[in-house]
C-alpha cells in the first residue's frame, strides 16, 4: 500500500509539473530567438567584411526568386565549362598566346562580377587576337550565363585550357578578386551552394599540378600578399592588392570597381601592355588614393620570376593595342539593389 501511494504521489506531481511548463514556459518563438546567433535576430544588415564568414544565417538571401534551382546550377557547370572553353577565338598560330581566367569569388557583391567581366572585355578587345579570356564569376544575374567561380572549374577550366594552349609557349593569366581573410583565404560564395574557399597553399597546388611554364597570377584581395610565397617561382609573374597583413579597398555593395581593379586595370592597362609598368602606374595611384582617404596603405606587392618579364616581352611585339575599353558596369543584381535599399 505504501509504495502504490508513492507511485500516485509522484505521478501527480509529474501531471502538475507539466501544466505549470504549458502555462508559464516559453512559447515556440521565444524559444527559436534565443537558440539563434545574435547576428540572426538583428534587423540591421551586416557590415562589409573581408573574412571568410561561415555564418549561414542568410543563406539563399542573394538567390534569384525567378532562375534555375540551385540543384540545376550544379548539374550545370560542366556543361557551361565546355561552352566557355568553346566560345574562345582560336588560336593564333606562330606567335604567343595569352590566356586569361577571371575569377569573381564572392556572389553577394557584384564589384567582383564587374571586374571579372571587365577583365575578359579588356584583354580580347585592347591585346587583339592573341588574347582569350574565360570568366568564372559567382552572381545571381549570371547563373545561366557564366559558369561558377569555384575551385572544381577553376581546376576543369585550367585542364581544358591546357588542351588548348601550347603550356612552354603561351602565357596564362589568372585574376582573381573576392574578399580575403587574415589567414589567406579567397572568399568563395554563392549561397546557398556549399562552395570551398580557396587558401594560399590550395591555389598553389592547383597550378603546380597544371603545365603551363609561363603565369601571370593577380589576387586581388585582402591580406592577398599571403599569397605570393606560394605562388611565386620561376616563369611566374605575381601581383597583389595588398601585403600579407593589410587590407585592401573599393568593395563592398556601393562599389562598381575595387581600389586595385581600377587602378591596374581600368586605368594602367589602357595605356600600357606591360603589367609591371602597369603595377607600378597602379601602386602610385593607390597611394594617392587612400592618403586622400586617410586609408592604413595596403602596399600592393609584386614578384617577378625568372623569364616570365622576357616572355611576356614576346607576347608584346605581336600585340597591336586597340583603344582604351570604357568600364561600364553591368546592371546592379536584385540582391545588391535590395542591399543599397537598406
Amino acid at each position: 500500500m505504501r509504495t502504490l501511494l508513492t507511485a500516485l504521489l509522484a505521478f501527480a506531481a509529474g501531471v502538475l509539473l507539466m501544466l505549470l511548463i504549458t502555462r508559464h514556459g516559453p512559447s515556440h518563438n521565444d524559444q527559436t530567438a534565443s537558440a539563434l546567433p545574435a547576428s540572426a535576430t538583428s534587423a540591421a544588415p551586416a557590415a562589409s567584411s573581408s573574412t571568410t564568414d561561415t555564418d549561414d544565417s542568410d543563406s539563399g538571401d542573394n538567390w534569384p526568386n525567378q532562375g534555375p534551382s540551385p540543384e540545376q546550377v550544379i548539374y550545370a557547370q560542366p556543361s557551361l565549362v565546355r561552352q566557355s572553353i568553346s566560345k574562345l577565338s582560336p588560336r593564333v598560330p606562330g606567335k604567343t598566346n595569352l590566356y586569361l581566367v577571371a575569377f569573381g569569388g564572392d556572389g553577394g557583391e557584384d564589384v567582383f562580377r564587374n571586374e571579372a567581366e571587365y577583365a575578359g572585355q579588356l584583354f580580347t578587345q585592347r591585346f587583339g587576337p592573341t588574347a582569350h579570356a574565360v570568366v568564372l564569376e559567382n552572381n545571381p544575374s549570371t547563373l545561366q550565363s557564366h559558369p561558377l567561380a569555384d575551385w572544381s572549374n577553376l581546376e576543369a577550366t585550367l585542364d581544358q585550357l591546357s588542351n588548348v594552349m601550347k603550356p612552354d609557349e603561351d602565357v596564362l593569366v589568372l585574376y582573381m578578386t573576392s574578399h580575403g581573410d587574415e589567414d589567406h583565404n579567397l572568399l568563395v560564395d554563392m549561397d546557398p551552394l556549399p562552395l570551398d574557399q580557396i587558401g594560399a597553399p590550395d591555389l598553389g597546388g592547383i597550378l603546380k599540378k597544371r603545365p603551363f611554364k609561363w603565369k601571370v597570377v593577380v589576387v586581388n584581395a585582402c591580406y592577398s600578399g599571403g599569397f605570393v610565397p606560394e605562388l611565386r617561382g620561376p616563369g611566374t609573374l605575381v601581383l597583389t592588392a595588398a601585403r600579407a597583413d593589410r587590407s585592401s579597398f573599393g568593395c563592398g555593395s556601393d562599389s562598381n570597381v575595387t581600389y586595385f581593379g581600377k587602378a591596374w586595370l581600368v586605368d594602367a592597362l589602357n595605356k600600357t601592355d606591360d603589367f609591371v609598368d602597369a603595377f607600378q602606374l597602379a601602386k602610385h595611384d593607390i597611394a594617392d588614393w587612400e592618403q586622400q582617404d586617410k586609408l592604413t596603405p595596403s602596399e600592393p606587392q609584386i614578384d617577378v620570376g625568372q623569364g616570365i618579364a622576357q616572355q611576356l616581352a614576346v607576347w608584346r611585339k605581336e600585340v597591336t593595342q586597340g583603344p582604351a575599353v570604357p568600364f561600364m558596369p553591368p546592371p546592379a543584381s536584385a540582391s545588391s539593389v535590395a542591399v543599397t535599399a537598406q
